[in-house]
């Protein structure tokens, strides 16, 4: 695996688990005592938290990313084949 392959499948790991992290602890305006701003759509999160969820995600990811290079690496799973 070379540097630019492992990018990849970092990338592709992050963005999976991202999608996957997003809904985490999400409550809708509807949902909370702060309503925020007058006029916003009600389904809208009323925090976000996606720099939180970020950083959650590149954990995440990077220890999943460390996991599946290492059977790249060892011979298990060859894509030369």
């Amino acid at each position: 695996m070379n540097i630019a392959g492992a990018i990849v499948i970092y990338a592709i790991v992050w963005w999976a688990v991202f999608f996957a992290v997003l809904p985490w602890g999400v409550k809708g305006r509807w949902e909370s005592e702060d309503d925020g701003v007058e006029g916003a759509e009600p389904g809208a999160p009323a925090r976000p938290d996606i720099k939180r969820k970020m950083l959650i995600t590149s954990v995440i990811a990077f220890a999943l990313w460390l996991i599946i290079a290492a059977v790249i690496l060892s011979g298990v799973i060859n894509f030369r084949d």
